[in-house]
């Protein structure tokens, strides 16, 4: 009793810090037979030698700015990493989301119906009904050869500009970046992104909607890039890069603080974000998607249909598309295929972000100083 009674009294000292003094490190009260003593050598206010059993406990009661210190130490920010794990992540992110990014804009660009007709698709699961009927699982990967070949460069870049972004806001390598912080460096990697992402939106939803309005122009994506070229120039491949920007740029930074909040949130206390279970990394990739689309939905409608609207249309551009759906469709129609798109959202980003992470531990072990 009397050793339970110095050793909680001597936790309660230590926890508290209120001892001024380096106590001797062999007096009766930092003994004990069954563990033997840990040398701390950074402890400032408190014993040069304590418990394993203390050494836990200041452990436990480490603030998480020192946590995060400590996490940020084990995992050094790479951009080329980033780059290489992106563009893995993006193949995932497409695999797995590509079907219902089909039906999100068969029902953005569906044709406004006659009086006494109705719309040809009643909402998300008629369009899916309807295209498996008609055209097969094939049809609900559609278009898919353009994004494929454009998503490895662009998810690369995308997570390449974000880990500069945060690169270039540290000081030093052990720098613990805020929500805002990651937030610019999530805008950076939207910018980024655009250059390629433009025209590869505009050939994807050209040939999306071709198939539900059957009539085939084109035979695939390098044939729709040759006949855009030919009639409109490098223009015509590159239309909708203002809306684009303004999807991507908001929406990138939202995507990538919702992830790191989402990781602190779930990595146990003094543990690394590399120690994070598969089920914690895609139920935070997923929330990260949701959350992406949130922000991005009605930039994106009026980009799906400025970009496959018939050349001249619409000749103030994305400001005459928002008049004309706000004044025959409502506000609402700002949010069409939301469902489709939340659907698609969690499953696809949860894979991105799993086959980034995955990636980011291989390259770790692979190539540790890259």
């Amino acid at each position: 009793m009397y050793h339970l009674t110095l050793f909680i009294y001597s936790s309660f000292k230590l926890t508290l810090n209120v001892s001024t003094r380096t106590p001797n490190r062999d007096a009766p009260e930092y003994r004990c037979a069954a563990v033997k003593p840990v040398r701390v050598h950074k402890w400032v206010k408190g014993p040069r030698a304590v418990t394993a059993a203390h050494k836990h406990l200041l452990q436990s009661h480490r603030t998480p700015a020192e946590r995060k210190v400590k996490m940020s130490k084990q995992q050094p920010i790479s951009p080329m990493k980033n780059f290489f794990a992106g563009g893995f992540g993006g193949v995932c992110l497409v695999f797995a989301g590509h079907p219902l990014d089909t039906i999100k804009v068969r029902l953005q660009t569906q044709p406004k119906p006659k009086p006494g007709e109705r719309l040809l698709y009643a909402g998300t699961i008629d369009c899916f009904k309807k295209t498996l009927a008609k055209e097969g699982v094939k049809g609900l990967y559609r278009g898919m050869a353009a994004p494929i070949i454009g998503v490895t460069p662009m998810f690369a870049v995308c997570f390449f500009g974000f880990g500069l972004g945060k690169k270039l806001q540290q000081r030093t390598p052990d720098d613990i970046l805020t929500y805002p912080q990651l937030f610019a460096a999530g805008m950076l990697s939207g910018v980024f992104t655009t250059a390629i992402m433009a025209p590869g939106e505009r050939i994807k939803c050209l040939l999306q909607i071709q198939a539900s309005s059957g009539e085939v122009k084109y035979a695939g994506p390098m044939d729709c890039v040759k006949q855009l070229y030919r009639q409109s120039g490098i223009r015509g491949i590159y239309k909708g890069t203002a809306l684009t920007l303004m999807r991507d740029v908001p929406a990138s930074g939202m995507y990538f603080t919702s992830y790191e909040w989402l990781k602190n949130v779930l990595t146990p206390a003094g543990k690394s974000h590399n120690e994070l279970s598969i089920p914690s990394v895609l139920f935070a990739g997923g929330m990260a998607g949701i959350f992406n689309w949130a922000v991005a939905i009605p930039a994106d409608v009026l980009k799906s249909r400025f970009q496959t609207a018939p050349e001249g249309k619409y000749p103030n551009g994305f400001r005459d598309v928002l008049r004309e759906l706000v004044r025959e469709e409502g506000v609402g129609s700002l949010y069409k295929g939301f469902n489709a798109v939340m659907l698609r959202a969690f499953p696809a980003n949860a894979a991105c972000f799993l086959g980034f992470e995955c990636a980011m531990k291989f390259l770790n072990w692979l190539a540790p100083d890259l």
